[in-house]
């Protein structure tokens, strides 16, 4: 019984389901960490390798997530095994039987994440409809489309830069992974006055210290290109981005991209989680102790599940965005503050404040019998 267990503290999970049908050959996890707060909001990411410790830990992410967006939401996720570039003849009825399979679990919110979108949204609106994300034509707000996550990560980075002694005009961006996040995290940030030098997928990385067009990057990976076929710069490995002296740096795409073993690669000043759980705790401590700062993930990519929490209020983009800037700005100069006055991570700071949320809420539920 222990290892059935293995995942479980004080806040959840609620529960764990593995799903397989061998028809659809579907098979996933789904984490409903905890509900205290509301019904369970969190995307259904898709992968090869994806495994029941990773849907727990970015469930748990999500239940801090929406704590410290103070949104009525609670934190869960699904996991799905399979290539997320599957042609949507496969996907379709891989993503409508894991619907079907999960249709009486009502405390989960679907939503869209790595190597799901908008259009998996519509398939599992017609088979369950409780689901947010949806395209424009079914009256959602595309969280790709309109980059949520990433204006929330321009505001994360503004917010933090006063703690930082160096300004966003002309400051050297690299980001790793250029999909929905990384691409619109780094064209809000351009835009501000930062300069792109470094840009990572999955295929390679591109650097030019002069900066990279980012128009001309996002029309070739929409060609079905990598990033590292971009013809100005020096192509790289996936895995040379870490290495590339910048002053800020973005992680935006698989977890524990940053580990014990090469966090001492990573030579920037600021670093703003785009993607889930992408750094270790451990070097997280270790990038405090070296007076790197790293707003932790929770807090500065939430923008796309305050998005998508506006969405299921049937609320539009207008108040979505304002909602974001609002939120994320408040909670990073909060967690930002009590970093600094404690002299503590960052992430403790923001992981205190979004438990006591979560415990709050807690107090009020039936079975809250201690």
């Amino acid at each position: 019984m222990e290892d059935i267990f293995r995942f479980s503290d004080d806040l959840g999970p609620t529960k764990i389901i593995h799903v397989y049908e061998p028809r659809a050959n579907l098979k996933a996890v789904l984490v409903v960490d905890n509900v205290a707060r509301g019904p369970s909001v969190g995307g259904i990411r898709m992968a090869v390798d994806v495994t029941t410790e990773e849907c727990f830990r970015l469930a748990r992410s999500m239940t801090l997530k929406n704590a410290a967006a103070d949104l009525p939401h609670g934190g869960g996720k699904v996991v799905v095994v399979g290539d997320p570039r599957m042609p949507r003849k496969q996907k379709e009825p891989l993503i409508r039987a894991l619907a079907y399979a999960l249709r009486k679990d009502e405390e989960y919110i679907y939503a869209p994440d790595m190597g799901t979108n908008e259009e998996c949204m519509a398939w599992i609106q017609d088979e369950v409809g409780r689901v947010v994300g949806l395209p424009r034509a079914l009256g959602g707000i595309p969280l790709d489309e309109v980059g949520a996550t990433g204006f929330g990560l321009r505001h994360a980075t503004d917010v933090a830069l006063r703690f930082c002694d160096f300004k966003l005009e002309g400051a050297r961006l690299v980001v790793q992974g250029f999909g929905a996040v990384g691409y619109h995290a780094a064209r809000f940030l351009t835009r501000k006055g930062a300069l792109l030098i470094g840009v990572a997928d999955s295929r390679g990385a591109i650097h030019h210290p002069q900066g990279l067009n980012i128009n001309a990057l996002y029309q070739l990976k929409q060609e079905g290109k990598s990033v590292k076929d971009f013809p100005d710069g020096k192509s790289l490995a996936t895995d040379d981005i870490i290495d590339i002296e910048c002053d800020i740096w973005i992680p935006a795409a698989r977890p524990d991209v940053i580990h014990e073993k090469n966090v001492d690669r990573l030579k920037t000043r600021l670093v703003v989680e785009g993607a889930n759980i992408p750094i270790s705790h451990a070097a997280e401590k270790l990038l405090h102790e070296r007076g790197i700062l790293c707003i932790p993930d929770f807090i500065a990519n939430a923008g796309g599940v305050i998005c998508a929490a506006t969405e299921y209020q049937g609320l539009g983009e207008r108040e979505a965005f304002q909602a974001i800037e609002e939120k994320i700005r408040r909670n990073t100069q909060e967690v930002l503050d009590d970093a600094k006055n404690r002299r503590i991570p960052p992430r403790q700071a923001a992981v205190e404040m979004a438990t006591r949320r979560v415990k709050s809420a807690m107090d009020f539920r039936r079975y809250n019998i201690m």
